[in-house]
């Protein structure tokens, strides 16, 4: 079974796609520390992320292994463990940036569908259900206020040391929203079947309760397809 979670920054996909991961035994699949790991590469190299040619040149030769169970999933790039690394301030910024080049998509996208094609797996990101896997078992599109978002990012920064204030952390968010919506290639939008929850004023244990049921709910339509 292949289950793609889409959705803007802050909607729970990460925390809930672990859930969902270790509660059926399937493999977790983090695209978006992929675009991190690519960041990081090209950071690392001294080079501008909003340089696409220099970009996806680094993509094309980086190679980027996701390991581990999903509560303690490992990311290494050529064979370095830089799972602490790609989740500063820094890396986040410079990966929004990296997806927006329509190269590196189509390298990663490749690698993510020979990723999840052997055995299923939980994968989510920002075009799962549209682009990656458009015939995914299940489909769902979290989301959720900017401003409820913005306070789950806020909380998560606060824990790593970010000096960050809330309004700033809301308009990073709202910037963030912007470049996922409006960018040319694989903009953010809601997959066909897509199953939208609103996540706002729920905790995680009602959100994964409610995806479970909906997983149940379409057992027999994902057999049959």
């Amino acid at each position: 079974m292949i289950i793609a979670i889409d959705g803007p920054s802050g909607a729970g996909k990460s925390t809930l796609g672990k859930m969902l991961a270790k509660k059926l035994g399937l493999l977790y699949l983090d695209t978006g520390a992929m675009y991190r790991a690519v960041a990081f590469a090209v950071l690392e190299k001294g080079e501008s992320c909003s340089d696409a040619l220099k970009a996806s040149e680094i993509a094309r030769d980086s190679q980027i292994e996701l390991t581990g169970e999903p509560e303690n999933l490992r990311i290494k790039l050529n064979g370095v463990d830089i799972s602490t690394e790609i989740r500063s301030k820094e890396i986040a910024q410079a990966a929004s940036v990296v997806s927006t080049n329509s190269e590196v998509r189509k390298i990663l996208v490749k690698h993510q569908q020979e990723l999840g094609k052997y055995g299923g797996g939980v994968l989510e990101g920002r075009d799962i259900g549209t682009v990656v896997f458009p015939d995914a078992d299940i489909k769902f599109f979290l989301t959720a206020k900017p401003e409820e978002r913005a306070g789950r990012r806020y909380k998560e920064d606060q824990l790593r040391g970010s000096a960050l204030t809330f309004e700033e952390t809301l308009e990073e968010i709202n910037q963030r929203d912007k470049r996922d919506v409006t960018r040319e290639d694989s903009p953010l939008s809601i997959a066909e079947g897509a199953i939208v929850i609103d996540t706002s004023g729920m905790t995680l244990e009602e959100i994964l309760e409610l995806m479970l049921q909906k997983i149940d709910d379409a057992k027999p339509t994902a057999v049959q397809g």
